[in-house]
Parts: structure tokens; C-alpha cells; sequence
């Protein structure tokens, strides 16, 4: 059995919300589910503001890349907030 690696969390920046503005805060910073499926036809798979995943087309995002601490502390922050939403 091999090693295997960890999956890191992704996040991304909203950079055009345009079509999209009841769904996507322009500059807000977005968990990305990995979808290779989607990503290999230019989307991706975010968790919006309804606290849903959704594809969204990759052109309106910027995928950074965040240090493991601060990842951690962001996915620890979007968990609360989304249980509250519920």
C-alpha cells in the first residue's frame, strides 16, 4: 500500500462576480473543493455564500495558495459559520 499524501485545503479569491452577484462576494476568499472532473472543463467547485458547493468557471477566481496554519484557521472559521447558517 502506497503513502498517501494529505490532501491541502484550496481556497480562492473571487476576482468577477459578474452573473453571479447573489452567489459571489467580488474579493472574497472562497474554499475549493477538489474536482478534477470540473477543473479539467475550467470550473471549479466552490463553497458559496449559501454554504453549498457550486461550479463556478476557474476565469473568475485566483486560486492562492495560503500557509498549512492558516488554511487550518480559515477552515476551522468557515466551519462555524456555516453551522450558524444552518
Amino acid at each position: 500500500m502506497g503513502t498517501r499524501r494529505p490532501t491541502r485545503s484550496r481556497f480562492a479569491v473571487c476576482v468577477n462576480n459578474s452573473e453571479y452577484p447573489a452567489s459571489l462576494e467580488l474579493h472574497r476568499l472562497y474554499p475549493v473543493l477538489r474536482d478534477k472532473d470540473a477543473e479539467r472543463d475550467g470550473d471549479l467547485r466552490i463553497v458559496d455564500e449559501s454554504g453549498e458547493d457550486y461550479l463556478y468557471p476557474a476565469e473568475r477566481f485566483l486560486v492562492v495558495n495560503l500557509p498549512r496554519r492558516t488554511a487550518r484557521t480559515l477552515r476551522k472559521s468557515l466551519g462555524r459559520t456555516l453551522q450558524r447558517a444552518v
